[in-house]
């Protein structure tokens, strides 16, 4: 039986610093659909995995114009989204693919999975470039292991930084997926206008699919290009400690 690598991008149309920055345009499509593109073309199967807040009606319209599945879950309690999804669908293990990160590295999340499944593993992490806001990867989770969480926390909980829960749960095998390629710490998550500014150029330059490698080659190419969004990185990392 075909392995399958699912991938539940984890989105909402509210945003506070950036709004409604998944609709963005980003070529002839906008952000969410070159997020289900980009897994698709990386052989990822793409679940939208949003909240039962009208104001995702929008993402729907795209799943569906996309024809990939979707569900509807808790708006605070993220954690919680993602069993009730796996719930649904029957899954068994999944990688988390955040809609902030348009320019994600297919290979390294089908690494990161097959890393999880063949040696038995529970989480596997993102590396530590990536987490630093290169945004290469997310989380491949196994579905019986993040249920066994939920149970550990209250329904309404804000979990939307899930790594903050994980050692809810003792003894579970994780891992950081190390020894990636050696990419550019260059902040590549959605967050400001200037990284919309930084990802659009990458995109009019390379198109949407480009590999990271290419991605890397050009900003070391054109060093300037690292320098559009650099400001903001204090803020982006502020902002993750806030949550």
């Amino acid at each position: 039986m075909k392995k399958e690598y699912i991938g539940l991008i984890l989105v909402r149309s509210k945003s506070r610093r950036l709004p409604g920055k998944c609709f963005l345009r980003f070529g002839k499509i906008n952000l969410i659909e070159h997020i289900i593109l980009r897994c698709k073309f990386y052989n990822i199967k793409p679940i939208v995995c949003t909240t039962t807040s009208k104001a995702d009606n929008k993402l729907i319209f795209y799943a569906k114009k996309h024809k990939v599945l979707y569900f509807r879950g808790s708006e605070k309690n993220k954690i919680k989204r993602m069993v009730d999804c796996c719930n649904k669908f029957k899954i068994q293990y999944f990688h988390t693919v955040d809609a902030d990160d348009p320019f994600f590295c297919g290979k390294e999340i089908i690494r990161s999975i097959n890393k999880l499944t063949n040696k038995g593993l529970d989480i596997i992490k993102p590396s530590t470039l990536s987490s630093k806001g290169a945004a290469i990867m997310g989380y491949s989770i196994r579905s019986d292991v993040i249920k066994k969480i939920n149970k550990k926390i209250k329904r309404n909980a804000n979990t939307e930084m899930i790594w903050n829960f994980f050692n809810l749960e003792k003894k579970l095998k994780i891992v950081i997926l190390n020894n990636e390629k050696k990419y550019s710490l260059v902040r590549l998550t959605l967050d400001y206008y200037e990284d919309y500014v930084l990802l659009e150029i990458i995109r009019v330059l390379l198109g949407n699919f480009a590999s990271r490698t290419k991605i890397d080659n050009l900003l070391n190419k054109y060093d300037f290009l690292k320098k559009v969004n650099y400001f903001r990185n204090n803020d982006w990392k502020n902002n993750q400690l806030k949550n």
